[in-house]
């Protein structure tokens, strides 16, 4: 088949950018390709155009994917355009799938099995739990197994030695070296790996064994890698060993919309493609399909903010049908204006946030009012989280102040100055004169401020039971001491703003206590359907969907982003990186709106983000109305913009 053929065939409504990325076949490629560019169409198109028109045995290409689903996904879609014959000698895998191959490979050449994959994450979550009491000393929440997960992932992705796993974990506050060392010797011992062994492993196979990698080399001559902004340190290293032979590579993606950092993303990658492939050439798919042109002009004036990236422009195709809007707004008064966006929905609505806990209040709401949602990437780790846990056992004990394990769990988070010592003594005074701890205090030999401390506390809890959880929760961070405690640890103080948010709905602490246990119970129970207008999403789970319209909420400084660089000259260069994701992300959530786009703009909050995209924050101590403002003038920026879209259009 003629190139001509192929294009009038298949590839009528590619765009010139497109074309040129379907035709560049030899040789290292780099497509940069923008939210809503159309890079799976194209992916898909180059695999035809490579097997019709160039004549390369589908057996010699390996197209790699960041998830299962997109596997499936792209292999559907070449089916449906190709035909089924053609499709089912390509090869389409995840890089932990060709991984798995390599294995298997190798272990049938030395006539030894492999490790069997650990696919049970309860399995493993165990075994972390037990290794985390061994070396810590304490049970570990839901919440700490989770980090740890996710720090030992870090760790084999991005192939960090000894003494960076050492320094990661002093960050951490963690023995994190010993704890990795010894689950990787357990499993190993157990004759076991897990997903990213597979990728550890594999890496090791091909530059140990010339025969391996040569095999696998002159089979695939030909890799594609899709979303090639989201692959690992370690999957670079296996893409371009399985590459070197005939440098035929060519990765798709996006630095700016590389936003993985927590699983060891390497941006990297695409920001050295031309020095580690020398003759490299770096295509561009710049036109947004998806979003009106308000949206996209706002997008990419923000980006632009970023230093460590291509310069290239994100450029809209759509008229701009609607401005982008900016609900000024308390953000105690988020969740109430969010419920009645649920009542009256018409369209197909996201609400999308960068942390999970985000939207427990409003899940609450929601369920109260048994409105219709879908909820995507549910995480169960706030509800174990160390600062929930604390003040559920601080609740707690107002009501059980006879309570030894509660007591020893929370005496010290009060700035009381009391010894473990001393606490132990009134521990053992309290259970043999049958009275409460803390009144205990008074019989153990402390010094005057220590038992004015006590006395304070006793009669802090005391005053507790009558409370509503909602005054309660005030108590404890303001009068109590924990808010300085928090401070003082680095603590989240946002997890104590969805407790206060979620206690403001019940009249009682017990009943308080009883709703958190509930939603846990709901969430993780529940049962989404499709077809509902209304869906909750994190930005991460969101990533490559598209919706009418987007919400984005809680961009606000501390949260979105978490952590904000004050002075640009004295960040390090690890928090440069961390807060330039931070803006990736923002970025991503902006892009996945189609028609509309609102963004809560809380009042007396600080937002760097909203500052960026043109908006000065509202400095006013009480909210008079709810207001919908439309997107203010981009100055210089808008009229360069513009501009540019003129001469391309």
């Amino acid at each position: 088949m003629t190139q001509q053929e192929f294009f009038e065939t298949y590839g009528k409504g590619l765009n010139p950018q497109q074309q040129e990325a379907v035709k560049t076949v030899e040789g290292p490629v780099l497509l940069l390709a923008v939210p809503g560019s159309g890079k799976t169409t194209v992916l898909v198109n180059r695999l035809g155009y490579m097997l019709y028109c160039q004549g390369i045995a589908p057996e010699n290409i390996l197209t790699l994917t960041y998830t299962v689903a997109a596997t499936k996904d792209m292999a559907a879609r070449f089916k449906n355009i190709f035909g089924e014959d053609i499709s089912d000698r390509l090869e389409f895998r995840t890089i932990n799938g060709i991984c798995a191959k390599i294995i298997a490979y190798y272990g049938r050449l030395i006539d030894k099995p492999s490790f069997e994959l650990c696919t049970d994450e309860k399995e493993i979550a165990g075994l972390i739990g037990s290794i985390y009491l061994n070396i810590v000393g304490e049970y570990p929440t839901e919440s700490d197994i989770k980090n740890i997960r996710t720090l030992i992932t870090y760790c084999k992705n991005m192939c960090l030695d000894k003494s960076e796993i050492k320094k990661l974990g002093e960050d951490e506050d963690l023995d994190l070296l010993r704890i990795y060392e010894t689950y990787n010797n357990t499993l190993k011992s157990r004759s076991l790996m897990d997903y990213d062994d597979q990728m550890v492993y594999a890496y090791r196979i091909l530059k140990g064994s010339k025969f391996v990698l040569d095999y696998y080399q002159k089979q695939y001559r030909y890799i594609c890698v899709d979303e090639a902004q989201d692959t690992s340190k370690i999957q670079h290293m296996i893409i371009n060993l399985l590459a070197k032979a005939d440098g035929n590579i060519f990765m798709v993606g996006d630095e700016d919309q590389s936003i993985y950092g927590f699983r060891a993303a390497y941006p990297d990658a695409l920001l050295n493609f031309e020095k580690d492939h020398p003759g490299a050439k770096v295509l561009y798919m710049d036109k947004n399909y998806r979003s009106n042109a308000k949206i996209i002009q706002a997008a990419d004036i923000f980006i632009q903010h970023n230093k460590d990236r291509y310069e290239k422009h994100i450029c809209a195709t759509r008229e701009g049908t609607s401005e982008i809007n900016f609900v000024q707004i308390k953000r105690d008064n988020q969740y109430n204006y969010l419920l009645k966006v649920a009542a009256n929905i018409q369209n197909q609505t996201a609400i999308l946030y960068r942390d999970n806990e985000s939207i427990l209040p409003l899940v609450d709401l929601l369920e109260r009012q048994s409105l219709p949602y879908t909820i995507k990437n549910v995480d169960m780790a706030f509800f174990t989280n160390k600062v929930v846990l604390d003040v559920l056992n601080i609740l707690q004990f107002a009501f059980v102040p006879m309570d030894e394990e509660i007591f020893m769990k929370i005496y010290f988070k009060f700035q009381s100055y009391l010894s473990k010592q001393n606490a132990i003594d009134m521990c053992r005074i309290a259970e043999r004169n049958r009275s409460s701890i803390l009144e205990a205090a008074e019989l153990i030999n402390i010094n005057g401020r220590v038992i004015g401390n006590c006395r304070s506390l006793d009669t802090h809890f005391k005053n507790m039971v009558n409370e509503d959880p909602y005054k309660a929760l005030i108590r404890i961070e303001k009068y109590m001491g924990y808010g300085e405690y928090m401070t003082s640890n680095n603590l989240d103080k946002n997890k104590l703003f969805i407790l206060k948010m979620l206690a403001k709905q019940e009249p009682n602490i017990p009943s308080f206590i009883n709703r958190l246990y509930e939603l846990r119970q709901i969430l993780s129970e529940k049962q989404n359907e499709k077809r509902e207008k209304l869906v909750l999403a994190t930005i991460h789970s969101s990533k490559g969907l598209e919706y009418d319209s987007v919400i984005l909420m809680d961009v606000i400084n501390g949260v979105f982003p978490n952590k904000v660089i004050r002075k640009n000259s004295r960040a390090s260069a690890q928090e440069k990186k961390d807060f330039e994701e931070e803006r990736r992300i923002f970025y991503v959530g902006m892009t996945r709106a189609k028609e509309k786009l609102t963004i809560f703009q809380y009042l007396n909050k600080q937002s760097i983000f909203i500052k960026e995209l043109g908006q000065e924050s509202e400095d006013k101590e009480e909210e008079k109305e709810v207001r919908e403002t439309p997107k203010k003038s981009y100055t210089t920026a808008a009229s360069s913009y513009l501009n540019r879209m003129r001469k391309q259009s």
